[in-house]
């Protein structure tokens, strides 16, 4: 289904002509409101004038996350507080949290991109959908939340966490569609196997996941265990929240809501535009927000981008699956390692559960490298060898991907601490050491 077919079905010229003017409103607002962005723009020596298309982006400076840091928690507004109806942060664990504000405007906008996500993903006015999201600061849950509502299905308001009532709720109300992260999913999955309530008595169709990364094999994986489609949903707390970007039932990449949001992709080094269909970091500009615009906001996330139209109909750029971000990549002995490495290969090999933890050290100058994962029940056992195997097994699987050979810890099924949110499985000991 498609919610708005104006919008996500336009031709390319008509979308350009659209982000060209409001790419230029957006910089009135921005120039005249914000001093932060102002400054920054005369400083690069250009005015709101200079710009004519969205072609012209590229003479803009860009915005980074340590810019919102410098001016929290609220000092790149381009509205007046009093126009500000709510305000949602990031979560903070790496400093102070990055502070959002909304206008009334906003809140409406953000409504509308995520009902284009979840009629994509098949659902409707009859549908139940089990928001199991944190709600508060985090954008998840109120997001999700806003998006049922507009396409007037019936939101279950879970938040995250009590699971043998998420469980109870998602039975007993007949839930369709389930939104969470993909590793609380797998939580869910585990617990629903425990509880010997058989799958088929669950009415659940379609998972809506997202706030973390997640690979093709994990997808398969909570198919499989909680017999349902799922589908990606992107967002960013600095940009809007869930309904960036979005999956159609193709899932043929991510399509972005690109009248609102404008993406680029940049070589990370150099800041310059990549080829088309070359893998960078990705870059946003929000075209139609109010309360704090963000002009070149480099996003860290690294994917490329596909315009060809899509089999749906849909005439929206299409987002390849995060394949890491620039701040997760681990440099280790010289080797960069992405944990999405690391979880597909764990993924792929069916001794293993999708859980594992990874940390990083050094010691006598040398960098270490161990992850602990989870052996599944069937597979754990008392006889060493069978372990040690186990073992040399995933190291050679993991050094073949990553041409690192790391030091493998095997552990028992549902050792491992699981997570209500966003899943934290690194740990680099050496950003403390130093």
């Amino acid at each position: 289904m498609i919610w708005n077919e104006k919008a996500e079905c336009m031709s390319r010229d008509e979308r350009m002509w659209l982000q060209s003017e409001r790419l230029k409103k957006v910089l009135e607002r921005v120039y005249f409101n914000c001093e932060p962005y102002r400054k920054r723009m005369q400083e690069a020596g250009v005015m709101p004038g200079d710009i004519n298309t969205i072609e012209d982006i590229v003479k803009l400076p860009f915005t980074s996350k340590k810019d919102l840091r410098d001016y929290y928690p609220l000092g790149l507004l381009s509205s007046p507080m009093s126009e500000i109806v709510r305000v949602h942060a990031s979560s903070g664990t790496t400093g102070k949290p990055i502070v959002v504000g909304y206008t009334r405007n906003d809140l409406s906008i953000w409504k509308e991109v995520g009902a284009r996500c979840l009629s994509a993903y098949g659902l409707g006015k009859n549908d139940v959908v089990q928001v199991s999201y944190g709600y508060g600061l985090f954008t998840g849950g109120l997001g999700a939340h806003g998006a049922v509502e507009t396409i007037g299905g019936t939101v279950v308001p879970m938040s995250s966490g009590n699971t043998e009532k998420q469980i109870l709720m998602m039975h007993d109300l007949g839930v369709k569609a389930l939104c969470c992260t993909p590793s609380y999913a797998l939580h869910l999955a585990e617990c629903i196997e425990r509880s010997g309530i058989p799958r088929s008595e669950f009415q659940l169709k379609v998972g809506i996941f997202g706030a973390e990364p997640w690979t093709e094999e994990m997808r398969r994986e909570i198919e499989q265990r909680l017999g349902i489609k799922a589908f990606d949903i992107y967002g960013l707390t600095e940009i809007m929240g869930p309904g960036v970007g979005y999956e159609c039932n193709l899932q043929h990449g991510t399509h972005l809501n690109e009248d609102h949001f404008y993406p680029e992709i940049i070589n990370p080094e150099t800041g310059e535009h990549v080829k088309p269909g070359e893998k960078g970091e990705l870059v946003f500009t929000t075209l139609t927000k109010e309360g704090m615009p963000l002009i070149r906001f480099r996003t860290r996330d690294l994917t490329y981008l596909n315009y060809d139209k899509c089999e749906c109909g849909r005439t929206l750029v299409r987002m390849a699956k995060i394949m890491g971000r620039t701040d997760d990549m681990l440099i280790i002995r010289g080797v960069n390692v992405f944990p999405s490495q690391i979880e597909s290969v764990i993924l792929e090999t069916a001794e293993f559960e999708p859980h594992f933890f990874i940390t990083v050290d050094r010691v006598n100058n040398t960098d270490t490298f161990e992850i602990k994962v989870e052996v599944k029940e069937q597979y754990y056992t008392d006889d060493i060898n069978g372990m040690i195997k186990l073992q040399k097994l995933l190291a050679h699987k993991i050094q073949s991907v990553v041409g690192l050979q790391p030091t493998i810890r095997l552990v028992e099924p549902r050792s491992l601490q699981r997570s209500e949110g966003k899943e934290k499985r690194v740990l680099d000991k050496r950003v403390f050491n130093n």
